[in-house]
């Protein structure tokens, strides 16, 4: 159920010089919120690349690798690896704690790539690639609207309408008209679905079980609006 915060402000120009600043005569404010959805228009899969090794050429060596075995996975899968984005790179020691000294014993390199799907029909394929590789983990996915401004604005203009309607109400319950809009605010907020991929360890190149994803629909994108608005009464 929606509400609507509503203040009706009723003022003489006798009692004007009592009411606070900012307070208007014969105004109405209001707020009301607004909701529109989308299908979504890009999957994003995220992961991270990690490889330890006891020196750190070593782990350079084995991360450059996985990262190779990773790009042709992602050709098999139908992705161009040149797409895949690279947000952030770390080369760092792994100290043994229990040793007084805190002797470095490894050396570990990490790194989060983001890969972006128009076609949804290659989730299944980059998500089951991407299991069948070590040193991969961490894999999720989310649903995205690249083009989301003209879903904000739909949302803003359902939220606009409702409360220019409950203005329009408490007018003429007051025996006026509702007048021109004198000032406003908008606030939207974006709802992105997640869903979460367990790492799935590859036996055998047998008949494989169906995607997890296959057969279901993509989750919505919901956007949300708040208006604030203040009319003038006639």
């Amino acid at each position: 159920m929606k509400f609507a915060i509503v203040r009706v402000l009723l003022v003489s120009f006798a009692a004007l010089a009592q009411e606070p600043r900012g307070f208007l005569p014969n105004s109405i404010s209001v707020g009301a919120d607004g909701e529109f959805e989308s299908a979504p228009d890009t999957a994003v899969i995220a992961c991270s690349l990690s490889a330890q090794e006891n020196t750190s050429q070593a782990a350079f060596n084995s991360a450059s690798r996985l990262a190779d075995e990773m790009r042709q996975a992602l050709r098999g899968a139908g992705v161009d690896p040149k797409t895949v984005e690279l947000s952030r790179y770390s080369l760092y020691p792994v100290f043994d704690y229990k040793n007084p000294k805190q002797k470095v014993i490894a050396y570990r390199v990490g790194t989060n790539v983001t890969i972006k799907l128009k076609d949804f029909s290659k989730i299944g394929p980059v998500t089951e690639a991407l299991a069948g590789l070590g040193g991969i983990t961490g894999q999720n996915m989310s649903y995205d609207l690249e083009e989301i401004d003209a879903a904000k604005q739909k949302a803003i203009d359902k939220a606009y309408a409702r409360a220019r309607t409950y203005a329009d109400t408490l007018a003429k319950a007051s025996g006026k008209q509702l007048g021109v809009l004198l000032s406003g605010s908008v606030d939207t907020q974006q709802a992105i679905p997640v869903v979460p991929y367990a790492r799935m360890a590859m036996t055998t190149m047998e008949a494989k079980a169906p995607a997890p994803t296959e057969d279901f629909q993509a989750s919505k994108i919901k956007v949300t609006a708040h208006v604030n608005a203040l009319f003038g009464m006639q």
